[in-house]
This record gives structure tokens, C-alpha cells and sequence, in this order.
């Protein structure tokens, strides 16, 4: 396979994953989620799960680049499995490492308590989002369903095959809209709907269906996908602004599948060079080099996040705009400086050994 690098995909996973770390700074510094404490120009840092939806629909996005090229097909599912394990497997376990002695010997994260065997286990099995277990990094959950919808992608890449992908995607989010519906009315549905979220799995569907349009003719190419993006995306926006917080994060679920086309247009766009302003900005080389350290910057924000307010920001400051002003200055350069040191001993070593896997298939960070 030819090495090929989408301009501007980097960039997007270098901001998605800035977008959280913000987001878990606002977190503690403006309790009281999903109510919005927080004057007018930080609120809408509020709606971290949207960084989770541009994760996933990417996600699925530059996993079947390749495999739409090819029939939607995987070169190998074993490979397809090693690749997926070397890319995501060393900096995990890494992080894991780092979070659970962050946890025992500074400070667990709030509401978990100490990580014990069974956290040590539980996320060791990416099954987190699944079993329970005192977390040490409250940010792994989206690593279990990551992996699970790996497990799926060559079932979704055949029903492409036989079925067509709009019949794939009908077909996804139709079950994921059934179990929105009903969870509600049980309770165990309810608690696995929170836990494990299964409009991602919708998200990654879509995620992969976009990915056909970069392969395809010529004139669809074409399309004004970028317009496209804004005139999905609009309306969700507009509602969000208009109902608020409280609305907005207890339909999530809802929220989410109407965001994925928007950002599925997007990428399309992006992967076909337009808008060129907005390639060239996330193209630009501190964007880019952001999204290339940007899966460790997703692995090891939390903790840090935990110990600057703990141990600094909330004996002094406690909450509001001055601690979240404070946590910002000090977490973010923080996280970013130790992510590329991290990287390069956990990330870059392995994805050096893939010399025949195209850049697009690079995993990305998820939330």
C-alpha cells in the first residue's frame, strides 16, 4: 500500500483532543454539570461528548479509506487486528501505568476513590465501559468502545458489501434509535446506554460511509461538501444554543446522531482539499504537530488534570472563571509538552514499524 497523508485530518484530531482536555478543566472549575455555570465565553466548553462525536465518525472515517479504495475490503482482518494493537496497545498500557500511580500515591480521581486489582484488570481487558470498576482515568471509557467497534468494522465493511452502506447505516442507527427509545424504561438498558453510548456506534457507521465519497467519481468529489457540513450541522447548533445545557446533555444521545453528518461532510471536504483556508490552518505546522501527539495528549490529560486543581488551583482559587483561567495556563502546556514526550517512546517507535499501513489509517484519540 502507498503512504498517504490527508492534509487537515491531523489538525482535526489535535484540536478534538484539546477540546477535552478544556473541557475536563471546566469540569472542575464550573461544578454542577449539565447545568451551565459558567459566564458566556467559556460555556460552550460544557459539551465535551462533542469532541467524542468528531473522534468517532474520524475514527471510522480513516479506518475505511483504505478498504473503500478495495472493494470494502481489509487486506487482512488479522493484520488489520496487529496494526490496530501496535498503534493502540504501548501507549495504553503506558498511560494506564501513569494514571493508576498518579491515583496511589498523589491523588484518585473524584467520585472514583482508589483504583484497585479489579481497575487494574477491568481497563487491562478494555471492558471499562462495560464492567464496573473504580476508574483511574475517568477518560478510558471511549478506549473500551473504541476497540469494541474495531471488533465490528469488518461486519460493517461486509454489510457495505452485500447491503450497500446507506442500508449499513439505516441499519445501525435504527438499532441504536431502538435502544435510545427503550432505555428509558429499563433500568439496566438505561445504565448501559451511560456507560457505553450507542449512538458511537451509529457515529462510526457514518463515519465509515463518508469515506466511499473520497473514492468516488469525480463529480460527487465535487460536491460542495463543506456547504454541505454547515447546512447539517446548523440546525443542531441553533437548537443547542436555543435549549440549553440541561436539554442539550440529557439527549445526548439525540444530539450526537444529528451532529454526525455534519462532521462526516466535513471530513469529506477536508479529504478532498476544501475549504483550502481551513486545510492550510489545520495543515499549519502547530496544528499538525498538535494531532500527531494528540492520542497522548488524550491518554494523559486526566490525571493532570486532577492533580494541578487538587494540589494547586483549589486551595487557592476553588471555582470559577479566575480557577478555570488558572487550570488552562497551567494544564494545557502542561499536557502538551508531556504528550510529545510520551509519543515519542510509546507512539512513533510502532508506528515506524508500519511501512506498508497509509498514514490515514492512524488511530486517533477518542473521548
Amino acid at each position: 500500500m502507498t503512504r498517504v497523508r490527508l492534509s487537515g485530518l491531523d489538525g482535526i484530531r489535535g484540536l478534538a483532543a484539546l477540546y477535552v482536555v478544556v473541557n475536563h478543566i471546566f469540569l472542575r472549575t464550573f461544578p454542577g454539570y449539565p447545568h451551565d455555570r459558567a459566564p458566556w465565553w467559556a460555556g460552550f466548553f460544557i459539551y465535551g461528548r462533542f469532541a467524542v462525536v468528531v473522534f468517532i465518525v474520524l475514527s471510522g472515517f480513516s479506518l475505511a479509506l483504505s478498504p473503500a479504495r478495495h472493494g470494502w475490503r481489509l487486506d487482512s482482518v488479522f493484520r488489520f487486528a496487529g496494526r490496530r494493537a501496535r498503534r493502540i496497545l504501548p501507549a495504553y498500557f503506558a498511560a494506564l501505568a501513569f494514571s493508576l500511580a498518579v491515583a496511589w500515591l498523589v491523588v484518585a480521581p473524584p467520585g472514583e476513590g482508589a483504583p484497585d486489582t479489579r481497575s487494574v484488570v477491568v481497563n487491562g481487558l478494555l471492558v471499562q465501559n462495560l464492567v464496573r470498576a473504580p476508574s483511574p482515568n475517568r477518560a478510558f471509557w471511549t478506549m473500551a468502545v473504541e476497540a469494541q467497534l474495531y471488533v465490528a468494522l469488518p461486519l460493517l465493511l461486509l454489510m457495505v458489501r452485500r447491503l450497500g452502506g446507506i442500508v449499513m447505516v439505516a441499519t445501525v442507527t435504527l438499532a441504536v434509535a431502538a435502544v435510545g427509545i427503550a432505555g428509558p424504561h429499563n433500568p439496566r438498558l438505561h445504565t448501559f446506554v451511560i456507560q457505553s453510548p450507542p449512538d458511537l456506534a451509529a457515529l462510526f457507521a457514518i463515519g465509515i460511509l463518508a469515506a466511499g465519497a473520497v473514492g468516488a467519481s469525480r463529480s460527487r468529489k465535487a460536491w460542495p461538501w463543506a456547504w454541505l457540513a454547515l447546512a447539517a450541522a446548523a440546525p443542531v447548533l441553533l437548537t443547542i444554543r436555543w435549549q440549553g445545557s440541561v436539554w442539550t446533555l440529557t439527549h445526548l444521545l439525540w444530539v450526537n446522531l444529528a451532529l454526525g453528518p455534519g462532521v462526516a461532510c466535513l471530513l469529506v471536504g477536508l479529504a478532498t482539499g476544501r475549504p483550502a483556508p481551513l486545510v492550510r490552518l489545520l495543515d499549519s505546522r502547530p496544528i499538525r504537530s498538535l494531532g500527531l501527539s494528540s492520542y497522548s495528549v488524550y491518554l494523559l490529560h486526566g490525571p493532570i488534570v486532577v492533580v494541578v486543581y487538587k494540589r494547586i488551583v483549589a486551595q487557592r482559587y476553588h471555582h470559577g472563571p479566575t480557577a478555570f483561567l488558572v487550570m488552562v495556563a497551567l494544564v494545557v502546556p502542561a499536557t502538551i509538552v508531556l504528550a510529545r514526550l510520551f509519543a515519542s517512546v510509546f507512539e512513533r517507535p510502532f508506528l515506524r514499524q508500519r511501512r506498508r499501513v497509509p498514514a490515514h489509517e492512524r488511530r486517533l484519540p477518542a473521548t
